[in-house]
């Protein structure tokens, strides 16, 4: 017998796994101590919009039945050692999906990446947290998994226009993942579980027969006339395929640079850029949560959504918060010597003191006159700009330049600095010396409305550590609607981030499946 539920529990209710046992059959009209029965979730979400958390649950009860796998679909990949070859630039997220896809379809993959392997990209991490040494093909963004890797592996997207939502979070659990993240409203796995799984992903393309090339950065296209019949790479060979889905990241400047220089049509695209904001985790909790003093030992740790519009020299833009991690850190995510970049992450129990957030403004075009000699690099060269100020005000070296918020809204350079988790360390600046006007100006407008909608969260127990300028690509590599094919070059298909669409490990690899399935259709099978 199975019975479903609709349910409104307490925290104790919903995440302590006995409790929610004994709810659910009382719910049920059942004796607690009934054998051979089975109580689970299938849907969580947490209100705490009352003076009273509540966990709103949708809950399966199984008397005498086994309850089954929550996994509908469970991939089966092909052996494609000698299938027809394509060819995709990056192991991120839309690449290694990118791949899977491929060898469920029959098609075998080649996949190149720049940086190294999950394990020996540690080192790098190290190297650049302790000594302020930044590897430009090994970092926090470069490197098996790309910057999801190492991130607070936030799986939540509202993207549904480009696939599957459920059939990605299914891959993820067949590989590694809890299936705690097909319950969850806004799943997340945690950067302390992701490096596992990320190694269990090429497993499974290498046991198929995939390949995966790292340490092998791409440093030219293989054009004929209009068509693209693979790579060069920095290890003088020739990598051909039936096409090639370039998925290379945010990040990857000398890729956009290459294609400006091959003459590949590509286009500037607004971005955002600003800071990473720190409060502690316990203030936030007690804001979100309306706690006097903790939240509790059932209660995640809380995360916040903030937008605002502000109005500078006649022009709207928002300011809005942007991959907030409750229970986290900042981490150094430069990828090149001689510039300052700021990311956040958390593990997957979310357990850090600290909670912080990017907060950035929202970039147009038309906010950059200055930049417009550049063509479609403007936003790049604008972004990199930024980076570099912030890495010489720093110190020249991985230590950010930060302030305290009251003071930055005040213009008073902060005499002292709050303990963070950024492991380099800060450096009290003007953060105004960083940021031009049109960002500076709105983020203290911001940054008061932000404190009446959140009581307390406008204060100088919180600061802000910049610059948070990885928030997407500011290149736009363009690409057909219906296709995904660059409308210039054909058997090229720009994918996810890196390409200006999709954003995120969901969205990005829901984008690197259909490049690869329609690459696949129009020119394998």
């Amino acid at each position: 017998m199975k019975k479903t539920f609709t349910l409104q529990l307490s925290p104790e209710e919903a995440y302590d796994e006995a409790v929610f046992k004994q709810t659910v059959l009382r719910k049920a009209g059942l004796p607690a101590d009934i054998e051979e029965s089975f109580a689970r979730q299938t849907r969580r979400s947490i209100d705490a919009r009352g003076r009273k958390v509540i966990v709103n649950v949708e809950a399966e009860l199984f008397i005498n039945e086994s309850p089954g796998s929550l996994l509908d679909h469970l991939p089966k990949y092909q052996d494609v050692r000698n299938a027809d070859r394509i060819v995709i630039v990056g192991a991120g997220p839309a690449g290694l999906f990118a791949a899977l896809r491929a060898i469920e379809l029959g098609v075998k993959p080649i996949v190149i990446e720049r940086g190294k392997d999950v394990r020996a990209r540690r080192r790098d991490l190290a190297a650049i947290n302790k000594e302020g040494i930044v590897n430009p093909d090994s970092n926090y963004c470069f490197g098996e998994g790309g910057a999801g890797t190492y991130s607070d592996g936030k799986l939540y997207t509202r993207s549904k226009k480009r696939g599957d939502i459920r059939r990605i979070m299914e891959i993820l659990v067949a590989h590694g993942a809890t299936e705690e993240i097909l319950v969850d409203a806004h799943p997340h796995i945690g950067t302390n579980k992701l490096p596992v799984l990320v190694a269990k992903l090429r497993e499974s393309i290498l046991e198929s027969g995939g390949e995966i090339h790292f340490e092998t950065r791409v440093e030219d296209l293989i054009l004929e006339r209009d068509e693209i019949k693979g790579v060069l790479t920095n290890h003088g060979d020739a990598i051909r395929g039936m096409g090639v889905i370039l998925a290379t990241g945010h990040s990857a400047r000398d890729i956009f640079q290459l294609l400006a220089q091959r003459k590949v049509l590509i286009e500037a695209k607004p971005f955002a850029l600003g800071v990473r904001i720190e409060h502690s985790q316990n203030l936030i909790d007690r804001i979100q949560y309306h706690c006097e003093l903790d939240r509790g030992p059932y209660l995640p740790a809380s995360a916040y959504s903030l937008v605002q519009q502000t109005e500078f020299k006649g022009k709207q833009r928002g300011v809005f918060s942007f991959c907030m991690c409750p229970g986290g850190f900042i981490v150094p995510a430069a990828t090149a010597p001689g510039e300052l970049v700021v990311n956040g992450m958390s593990p997957s129990r979310r357990d850090s003191k600290f909670a912080n957030s990017g907060m950035v403004v929202s970039v147009e075009l038309e906010d950059l006159p200055h930049y417009q000699k550049f063509g479609a690099l403007a936003a790049m060269h604008f972004q990199a700009d930024i980076e570099k100020s912030a890495w010489e005000l720093g110190g020249k070296n991985q230590v950010a330049p930060a302030q305290r918020m009251v003071d930055f809204v005040n213009r008073k350079v902060s005499n002292s600095l709050l303990d963070t988790s950024y492991q380099p360390g800060l450096e009290s600046v003007e953060m105004r010396a960083v940021l031009p006007d049109f960002i500076s100006e709105r983020m203290a407008i911001a940054f008061k409305a932000f404190g009446q909608k959140m009581k307390g969260y406008f204060t100088n127990e919180a600061q802000i550590i910049g610059v948070e300028s990885r928030t997407s690509s500011p290149v736009r590599i363009p690409r057909d609607k219906e296709t995904f094919e660059h409308p210039h070059i054909k058997r090229l298909y720009p994918c996810a981030e890196g390409a200006g669409y999709a954003g995120g490990i969901v969205s990005a690899a829901m984008d690197g499946e259909r490049c690869a399935e329609k690459l696949i259709a129009a020119y394998v099978n």
